[in-house]
Formats: C-alpha cells, structure tokens, sequence
C-alpha cells in the first residue's frame, strides 16, 4: 500500500520540512504559536458544531464579552488550555501515552459542555455515531468491555510495535483508530485531531506545534467524514492515507506562506512606528504587546507595559 502513496508522502514530508525549519528562523516562535494554536481549537471546536469565532475567544480571554453564548467560547478555551497541557508534559519528557491522553481529556472537558462525561474516564457505556440508538447509529464503537485492550493496541502502534511506521502514516492511521474506538463520552473528535499534532511533535517531525489540519478537515467536512467511514465499513485505508496526506501538504505550505506574510507585515509596521521620531519608543513597546494579544483595551495594554494611557 505504501509503495502506491510515495508522492504524496513525499510531498506532504517536504512540506513539513519546508514549515518545521522556518520554526527555526522565526524571531518570536511564541507569537505565531500563540495564533496557531487559538485557531486550531476554534476550528476543531466549530467541526463538532461549537459556533465560537476567533474574536470571540480573543474577546473571552481578554476579560470582554464575547458575541456568541458563553458555553462555546468555554470549550475553545479549554482546547487551548488542553493543546498546551499536552504539548508541556510531552517537553518535560512525559511519553504520548494513555495516560497523558486521559489528562489532556479531563481539561479539555473540565467546564462548561461535556463536564458531566467523566472528564478524563474512558467510557463505560455503549455510545454511537449518527442516529438516536445503535440500532440506527451509522457506526457504533467497540463496547466498553473492549476498551482496555483497544486502546492498549493503539498505545503500542504509538510506540512502533510491532513495527515502525513513516510518521505521517502513523499519524494518518492513528487519527482512524482512535474515532474508531471513541473511547470518550464526548470531546472524541477534538482530542482525535489533536492527537495528530501530539505525535508529530513527539515524533520530533516539528519542533514546534505549527501545524493542524482542522481548516482542511473543516473545508472538506463531508469527505472527511466519509472516508473514516470507509476505512471502518470497507477497509478503504489508501484513500483515507492519501486525503490525510494531501491536508499535509496543503496546511503546510499555507502554515509557511502566512509566517512570511506575517513577518512582513510586522516589520513594515515596525518601520514606520519608527519613523513617528521620539513617540517611537513607547509605540514599539504597544506593537509588541498586539502582536501577542490582538484583541485588548487601552487600560489593559498601559497596565501591562507600566505606561501611561
């Protein structure tokens, strides 16, 4: 099978490259990522029907009242605040594990919607997707008595056994195998495409989080969902590697081109904040701040920088 997905594996590794080494020439690595990552938890959240906007999660961190009910700006902030739990432990030397994945579960779900689905417990009833009982579910998981022994298989392809597998493959397969199992009451689908991002980072394939598919998956919503149902139903592994790898490549080469654009803009900014003469210091000073934090007062932003408003 992997012999016909060679171009496309190909090209979705020289994109990786191409994004993993600009990470290296990055001034602020922390100003991208801090943007990447908010985004990424709106559009994964907005997959499973979450209608928090990247405003409004700015908005809601930023103290303001956002324009969409409380509860969907929640679950964004907790998928931030689990991407960054994850992403920590895995830098501290903590292994991509069941475990880690039950902790990164328990934030993900600790407020607002899902907070009653056992946080951070694999389940222990019977769920479905699609449809209103398993009797007309358009796939139904594993039952929890097979739980244990499903995901301990998965936690062992994590760690290359039997076999190692090519990163982006595994990440490919991994992704199938853990919405296959769905092994929580909810927040599967949003810690499954996170779970892409955790191995390629313990994969060392980035060094930093730059890159997440859920604007792809998003974009071809349908396709998506088809072809995990395919792999599931009819064994469709090829075509579902290879839709996985060409988000890969897209993603990657966007993720790329919107750094550089960035880049530009901050430092045609920076120039002609330089050209205003002796108000330059402190303007420099506010243009660092809304680099890191787009969305803010006049208050906050003076209270930050020990300036006067």
């Amino acid at each position: 099978m992997l012999a016909d997905l060679l171009d496309p594996l190909e090209k979705a590794n020289r994109a990786l490259g191409k994004l993993d080494g600009l990470s290296a020439i990055l001034p602020e690595t922390d100003i991208f990522l801090y943007m990447y990552v908010r985004k990424e938890a709106v559009l994964s959240s907005q997959i499973e029907g979450t209608q928090s906007s990247l405003s409004d999660l700015l908005l809601f961190e930023s103290a303001a009242a956002p324009g969409v009910p409380l509860n969907d700006v929640q679950e964004v902030s907790n998928y931030v605040a689990a991407t960054q739990h994850g992403l920590r432990r895995m830098k501290e030397g903590f292994p991509l594990s069941l475990r880690l994945l039950r902790e990164i579960h328990e934030i993900l779900l600790s407020h607002g919607r899902g907070s009653d689905k056992a946080p951070g417990e694999f389940r222990r009833s019977q769920n479905w997707i699609g449809g209103t009982r398993p009797g007309n579910a358009r796939f139904v998981p594993p039952p929890p008595e097979q739980l244990v022994e499903c995901m301990g298989a998965l936690e062992k392809f994590l760690h290359n056994q039997p076999v190692a597998t090519p990163t982006l493959v595994k990440a490919a397969l991994a992704h199938v195998q853990f919405e296959t199992i769905h092994p929580f009451l909810d927040g599967n689908g949003r810690l499954g495409r996170l779970l892409i991002t955790l191995i390629l980072c313990a994969e060392q394939a980035l060094e930093e989080p730059l890159l997440y598919l859920s604007l792809y998956f998003k974009q071809n919503r349908q396709v998506y969902y088809d072809l995990l149902q395919r792999v599931r139903s009819e064994g469709g592994w090829r075509e579902w590697i290879e839709f996985f790898l060409q988000g890969v490549a897209q993603t990657g080469e966007l993720a790329a081109q919107t750094a550089r654009k960035l880049l530009r803009l901050f430092e045609a900014d920076r120039e002609r904040i330089q050209g205003l003469g002796r108000p330059a210091a402190s303007a420099l000073r506010v243009h660092q701040r809304l680099e890191r934090r787009p969305i803010t007062t006049v208050q906050t932003a003076a209270r930050a920088l020990k300036i006067t408003e």
